[in-house]
């Protein structure tokens, strides 16, 4: 809804001016008057640095436009004051704009410490712990890789995009371990699930090429 972005993108502004009225009513007619201006002023101030822009986040994120979101993510100076849950949110997304800038050393930084707040959904904690394999995985990390993939499954994933990727992931642990029947395994679930991301049809293709000759 546009006029809620509105409200969300001015409020710390919207609440200035209601307290700056609030306190002329006050020395005009007194407290009470003035009570419902202070007390508008003080969801809108509160709200502003407890919850954050994170509807506008949301918004850009969505659309793709992660470097709207990126600013929008830059605009909160103090993160620390956000609701543990908002929070959170907060330091995931900060981890995914890092990952696609293949910042993986903030990426990982900011993630680990959204999960250490604990996500407000089991899937969305499935989603960063997928992530956190697949930076483990970029740094050659395999053993920490198949760790947080493996959790990742356990959580839950959101769909079965997500959870063809795990598997895919998990298919290339086991083959760079040379446990080829529990590599084919993964393959075979991820393949099962029918994902239609590019990427990932690709990925699969690339793998079905040479997969069927390893023994196992």
């Amino acid at each position: 809804m546009k006029w809620l972005n509105m409200f969300v993108r001015y409020r710390l502004a919207l609440g200035i001016v209601l307290l700056v009225a609030a306190v002329g009513v006050n020395l005009l007619s007194g407290f009470w008057p003035a009570f419902v201006l202070y007390f508008l002023a003080l969801i809108c101030i509160v709200g502003h640095f407890i919850i954050g822009p994170m509807r506008l986040v949301q918004e850009y994120v969505e659309t793709g436009d992660m470097e709207g979101a990126n600013k929008v993510l830059n605009s909160i100076r103090f993160p620390g004051l956000l609701i543990k849950p908002v929070r959170s949110v907060y330091y995931t997304l900060k981890g995914n704009v890092a990952m696609m800038n293949q910042d993986f050393d903030s990426a990982e930084k900011m993630m680990k410490k959204g999960l250490d707040l604990g996500m407000p959904m089991k899937e969305a904690e499935g989603a960063s712990l997928l992530q956190m394999g697949m930076l483990a995985m970029q740094k050659n990390d395999i053993r920490q890789a198949e760790s947080y993939i493996r959790q990742a499954l356990r959580k839950g994933l959101p769909d079965k995009e997500n959870q063809a990727a795990a598997y895919l992931q998990l298919c290339s642990i086991m083959m760079t371990k040379r446990e080829f029947r529990a590599a084919k395994d993964f393959f075979r679930k991820a393949k099962s699930l029918k994902p239609s991301t590019p990427q990932i049809v690709d990925q699969i293709k690339q793998i079905e090429k040479y997969i069927s000759r390893i023994p196992g």
